[in-house]
């Protein structure tokens, strides 16, 4: 009897590249721009430029965590875990964007929104 070869055609890799990130840069930027006018105490300020390098920020410590710890850092990833870690990154992002600024209760209830909307888009922001 012959053996039967199984061809699996091979998967298509989506949102790699510049492209990608640059869709899910702008993607995140937007999210971050909706959570600061939904959320009280989560305030950015200052136009295109700070949502930009807020959403720069974010998307970095979270690489960071990821990489580092091995931790998903998504509002909605480990579970509480992932939860909390998503707070922590949104809080101290203020430290390192001018024109940002999240009080302890504003990243609680960001990080929710962050993770309601991430859920429902097809593309990961934190």
């Amino acid at each position: 009897m012959g053996h039967a070869t199984r061809h699996e055609t091979p998967k298509r890799q989506t949102g790699t590249g510049f492209v990608g990130f640059a869709i899910r840069f702008a993607v995140a930027a937007l999210v971050l721009w909706v959570t600061s006018y939904l959320v009280a105490g989560f305030h950015i300020r200052g136009g295109i430029l700070t949502l930009l390098i807020a959403a720069l920020v974010i998307s970095a410590a979270d690489f960071l965590v990821e990489k580092l710890f091995k931790i998903d850092a998504s509002p909605f990833g480990n579970g509480i875990k992932g939860f909390l870690v998503s707070v922590v990154i949104i809080y101290f992002a203020q430290y390192f964007v001018p024109g940002m600024e999240v009080s302890l209760m504003g990243a609680l209830i960001g990080a929710l929104v962050i993770g309601l909307i991430d859920a429902i888009l097809p593309t990961r922001v934190m």
